[in-house]
């Protein structure tokens, strides 16, 4: 990141921290925890909470970082939504609903108020939204770039918590929602993909900053999901990452994959960014395998959630991992990769 004489997307007009370490918590971050009575209105070490009866608590940890998971220039309040609904997707997975959560927030000492008001204010939206509240965590300043850090608590039912692996060997495989929009919309963002339609570029470059977490849908599907994961390093990764766990393979067709409106015109004018959508990622769509005898049931859970599920393909024995994506004749689509590698 560029030295702080130097002109950044994160300057601001407001004098660096003039409230201090604590004024800002007092400002910023006490009116997020004023739900959560185990939070102690942030003026202890640690936050005091336990789980109501019958329940377990699923603990997840997502940390993000400026210049890979965001652009430095994104909003603050699209930075926001973003870091808390990637954890509040990996909840859903589980099949948890929101409880709590902490923050890490590690920010350049040009960081302005302002950027930090903007960042609480889409916060406490979100928590309106999903029904969290924030518990407590810790703030630093950093030379380096910004990173973020949520832990997220959910609850789910004692024994019901949805593992990503699955023992039956020909399951259908559905996902949530639509797959592809957020790696078309970093092509928009980044490398100047052309949507001539501005409604649709905007749902795009929505979905690539603020993902819609199903958490509708994640806590309704133990008992009736066998395995699930969400979708953040592409589908076909975490599909493989599900095959892995199982010691299976699957087998998905590319025409049933389902694609928005912006995502289908895309691909329609150009067919090499079909394998975009299928493993650019980013997604946080659920994707998750479930008997045969479940369709009726799902197709009721959409219907009340008004969130899409579509059956893309099934588990079939073959190497632990493999993926086989079909095209419409039936043929071996290939992919170059299969989605983000980290390391």
């Amino acid at each position: 990141m560029p030295s702080p004489r130097d002109k950044t997307p994160f300057d601001s007009a407001t004098p660096a921290a003039p409230l201090g370490e604590f004024g800002r918590i007092a400002r910023f971050f006490k009116p997020l925890a004023a739900g959560f009575p185990g939070a102690r209105g942030l003026a202890d070490d640690a936050a005091v909470f336990g789980v109501p009866p019958g329940h377990e608590l699923v603990v997840t940890t997502d940390a993000m970082v400026a210049g890979v998971h965001f652009l430095p220039g994104d909003p603050p309040a699209d930075i926001a939504a973003k870091l808390l609904r990637v954890n509040l997707s990996d909840l859903a997975a589980m099949g948890a609903r929101p409880y709590a959560y902490s923050l890490v927030t590690s920010l350049p000492r040009d960081i302005g108020d302002d950027w930090l008001a903007a960042f609480a204010g889409s916060l406490a939206a979100d928590q309106r939204e999903f029904g969290i509240h924030l518990s407590g965590g810790d703030s630093v300043s950093t030379s380096g770039p910004m990173t973020l850090s949520v832990t997220a608590f959910g609850l789910v039912p004692a024994g019901r918590a949805l593992p990503r692996r699955s023992e039956r060997p020909d399951d259908p495989v559905f996902v949530t929602g639509t797959i592809g929009d957020a790696a078309l919309g970093l092509k928009v963002v980044l490398e100047g993909l052309e949507v001539a339609d501005e409604a649709a570029r905007a749902h795009l470059v929505r979905r690539l900053r603020r993902p819609d977490p199903r958490s509708s849908v994640g806590p309704r599907l133990p008992g009736l999901a066998v395995s699930c994961l969400d979708v953040s390093d592409g589908l076909v990764a975490d599909l493989a990452h599900l095959c892995e766990e199982s010691g299976r393979a699957a087998v998905i067709r590319a025409g049933s994959v389902p694609l928005s409106p912006a995502a289908r015109a895309l691909v329609d004018r150009d067919p090499a960014l079909l394998a975009t959508a299928l493993t650019g990622g980013d997604d946080y769509e659920l994707l998750f395998t479930a008997p045969e005898e479940a369709r009726d049931a799902l197709r009721a859970l959409s219907e009340e959630t008004d969130v899409p599920i579509t059956e893309i393909g099934r588990m079939a024995e073959g190497p632990a991992g493999q993926v086989t994506v079909l095209d419409g004749e039936g043929n071996v689509l290939p992919l170059s990769a299969r989605g983000w590698v980290h390391f």
